[in-house]
């Protein structure tokens, strides 16, 4: 089975670079590229690429920022993300992004190829006792305080409905799951529906 790559990295020999070592192996094909976050997400949905290689900025947002997004539309992608700078802030925002772990920009080619490998089959690159403490910080959803109502708004959330969706299947009004869902993602201690997109596929 060939493992299908996306990159998205704003500078070209970066990717050129990436490319390169990856195209090489066998069992990998780089399906596509892109150099920023908005280019990005259409053509990730388009290739239904097994790992996304992102890097961490981009012109116009993160590539943290782009885990949450595509992993919220496909929850099996596994998001490797790429990034110059090892601390714990990046790490932390990776994690709860729902990425499979990060690699430094200095990492070793056949490193690369193996990174990409282990994140293809769903294992975490990230440290386990930091994944465990980081998330540790998070509320679980099962002792989060939600109501039914929120959770059944998480679980629509999670196939992707919008407001005014969930409002129709739920029989209430679009501004009420406004607000039940703006509660659920304080309980929760995220910013961002996409977040709680990530989180609640998680818990399924």
């Amino acid at each position: 089975m060939t493992l299908r790559v996306f990159l998205v990295d704003d500078h070209e020999l970066v990717r050129q670079g990436v490319a390169r070592v990856l195209d090489a192996q066998p069992d990998i094909e780089v399906v596509g590229e892109a150099e920023s976050l908005a280019r990005a997400v259409p053509r990730i949905t388009a290739t239904r690429p097994d790992v996304a290689v992102l890097d961490v900025r981009l012109p116009d947002g993160s590539g943290i920022d782009l885990c949450r997004t595509v992993r919220s539309a496909r929850p099996e992608l596994a998001c490797l993300m790429l990034t110059a700078y090892d601390d714990d802030e990046a790490m932390r925002s990776a994690v709860l992004a729902g990425a499979i772990g990060y690699v430094l920009k200095d990492i070793r080619g056949n490193n690369l190829v193996d990174a990409v490998r282990r994140a293809a089959t769903g294992s975490s690159l990230f440290p386990a006792e930091a994944t465990r403490r980081i998330r540790s910080t998070i509320a679980p959803v099962d002792d989060a305080g939600l109501t039914l109502r929120e959770t059944q708004i998480l679980d629509l959330i999670v196939d992707g409905l919008t407001n005014r969706q969930i409002g129709e299947r739920l029989h209430i009004a679009e501004k009420t799951v406004k607000n039940n869902v703006t509660v659920l993602l304080g309980k929760l201690h995220l910013e961002r529906r996409t977040q709680a997109a990530v989180y609640g596929a998680r818990r399924s």
